[in-house]
């Protein structure tokens, strides 16, 4: 029996999703269609009568933007919102702010996949060297985090998001839960399917094959132990939500030659 109702978001689309390139920790707005996408997303949760009684975030504006945006939809401003670094997209290394269909053109569709989709293989790090090197890492967003700057990702796998949110999710995100508060977590692409990985207990391998669009909402219903009881219902319109899934599938693929 259903006791808990969880709501995950993907962020509104970005900037650097627009242009395919990898965002990753580099602060980036939502476009004007990502400020769309979460306006509508609190439209249909105000029609569907959903009420939050607190809302964790990243602390990339993306995702703060959105949460704001959702909740000012719903007319539910005075919500809390809490920030964390946990929530963070998985770090990209190296590759960030490349474009991914100009890499599948370089180093094959496979390889790009196997980064942006693989369980526990992380791509090259980020060193400074790179261009968005010192715009990361002397940006005073971090020097809040609970760990040392110096001690902060330079790359990650998939499972390296989940090592660093699930002491959070733990500590902080289920006692909330527990007390009966409905929550939204407005977060990021792999921060989300990593939460998904660990509460649905999605193998290494069919990890691969979950894909979250931008400004979804997503609905688990949980047991009192917080395990679902029903499979993971992406809320919307169902065709949409499908073409939103296969845009994102497609983002990996190398554009053909002209």
């Amino acid at each position: 029996m259903s006791k808990h109702k969880l709501f995950l978001l993907r962020h509104g689309e970005g900037a650097w999703n627009k242009e395919n390139r990898f965002c990753s920790w580099v602060d980036q707005k939502l476009s004007e269609d990502g400020v769309k996408e979460a306006r509508d997303c609190g439209r249909l949760l105000k029609e569907q009568g959903y009420k939050f009684d607190l809302v964790f975030t990243s602390i990339l504006s993306r995702s703060i933007q959105t949460a704001w945006l959702v909740l000012e939809a719903m007319g539910q401003e005075w919500v809390q919102v809490v920030k964390t670094w946990r929530l963070n997209e998985r770090h990209y290394g190296s590759l960030i702010g490349l474009n991914r269909a100009e890499m599948a053109l370089q180093h094959g569709e496979e390889k790009v996949k196997l980064w942006r989709r693989s369980y526990d293989i992380a791509p090259p790090v980020i060193d400074e060297s790179h261009p968005y090197f010192h715009e990361i890492y002397n940006d005073r967003r971090y020097n809040t985090c609970d760990v040392p700057k110096e001690n902060l990702p330079r790359a990650e796998s998939l499972k390296e998001v989940l090592d660093r949110l699930l002491p959070y999710w733990d500590s902080t995100v289920v006692p909330e839960i527990m007390k009966g508060r409905t929550v939204l977590i407005s977060a990021h692409g792999n921060s989300c399917r990593a939460l998904l990985k660990h509460l649905e207990g999605i193998s290494d391998e069919d990890i691969a094959g979950v894909t979250l669009p931008t400004g979804i909402p997503v609905l688990l219903e949980l047991d009192e132990n917080l395990k679902p009881v029903k499979p993971r219902q992406l809320l919307g319109d169902q065709a949409k939500i499908q073409a939103a899934i296969k845009k994102v599938e497609d983002q990996g693929k190398a554009l053909p030659s002209t």
